[in-house]
């Protein structure tokens, strides 16, 4: 199905459902893998798993070695990133957790990343991936909202991150219509990454 190490596994193969938000557009897959700095045997954290895209991508990065632990409180969003896990055959590498953040990370080990796609609780969230990030750690956190996205910085600012950086990322895909190629925008999305002391 997806034979490649690269990021990038188009939208369409995930399995998906109105119910349950994403997977994260490819494009945004792309990049947030690329910010992460993930290698063979890192361990990963996927805080709002959703269907599992990131879950899935970062998983071919860190294999076979590695580990991705998938987190969601939706039972319904851990069920689809199971069967996008299976379809891609990366179940060696993924354990997936159906539970609140930031208690599911609690027992989690040290880990190398974490991603942060969603969470009503940023703040706590951030403030526990700091306690289970290993030095030099990195954090990537994919903001759609404004509010987000400052909440993100400023927290991250406050835990004391090094390296912050700030990306806002408009995407347009070209559509085929009757008399050529249109490009449809997707909503911009604020990709926030820094490392741990």
């Amino acid at each position: 199905m997806w034979t490649y190490k690269t990021p990038g596994i188009p939208d369409e193969l995930f399995t998906q459902s109105d119910n349950v938000p994403g997977p994260t557009k490819e494009e945004i897959r792309v990049l947030t893998i690329s910010k992460a700095r993930l290698s063979g045997g890192s361990l990963v954290v996927d805080v709002g798993c959703g269907t599992g895209g990131l879950t899935v991508e970062a998983a071919f990065q860190v294999a076979p070695n590695g580990k991705v632990f998938a987190i969601d409180e939706d039972a319904e969003a851990c069920e689809l990133t199971k069967s996008n896990v299976a379809k891609f055959a990366v179940q060696n590498t993924v354990q997936i957790i159906n539970g609140k953040s930031p208690e599911a990370m609690r027992n989690l080990p040290q880990v190398d990343s974490v991603l942060v796609g969603g969470s009503r609780s940023l703040r706590e969230v951030l403030g526990v991936s700091q306690e289970k990030l290993k030095k030099n750690g990195r954090i990537v956190v994919n903001a759609i909202l404004l509010e987000t996205a400052y909440a993100a910085l400023d927290e991250l600012k406050r835990l004391d991150f090094r390296d912050v950086e700030v990306v806002q990322v408009f995407v347009a895909k070209g559509k085929e219509v009757g008399c050529g190629t249109m490009m449809l925008a997707r909503n911009p999305v604020t990709i926030i990454s820094a490392t741990k002391r």
